[in-house]
């Protein structure tokens, strides 16, 4: 499914809807260009689940970890690994299955989870501001 979002808004919108469906176990793979929303899609979703954390870029740290036990939000960020068996290093096979998994740059590990939820942002067509998002996997 493919959304033309006119604004911050908006996204923050879609993003909400989608987060208040995520169960523990849950994947969600999010690719993009730089500065387009990963991080602030993800905190929509962390904030659609009720949860008061900060949520920041994971670039530099590779991962951060939200709220606890059945909502708990691991938000890593593939950019800088080389790849599926760099991830899996991470030790994210015994970390994801009681959590919701967020990866920004997801398509470059998406093999590490066959089942995933796919979130591609764009640049809209209506102008400065505007994003284009698909969902696939839902």
């Amino acid at each position: 499914m493919v959304h033309e979002l006119a604004d911050v808004a908006a996204l923050e919108r879609t993003a909400a809807a989608l987060g208040c469906g995520l169960e523990a176990g849950d994947v969600v793979l999010l690719d993009g260009p730089i500065g387009i929303g990963k991080t602030h899609f993800v905190r929509a979703c962390v904030e659609a689940l009720g949860l008061d954390d900060a949520v920041t870029s994971p670039t530099y740290t590779l991962m951060h970890v939200y709220g606890s036990g059945r909502r708990r939000i691991l938000h890593l960020d593939a950019y800088r690994l080389s790849g599926v068996d760099e991830y899996l290093d991470l030790g994210i096979e015994d970390l994801a299955g009681d959590a919701i998994t967020m990866v920004e740059w997801g398509g470059k590990i998406a093999a590490a989870h066959p089942r995933h939820i796919r979130v591609v942002l764009g640049h809209g067509a209506s102008g400065e501001g505007s994003r284009r998002c698909a969902i696939e996997g839902v």
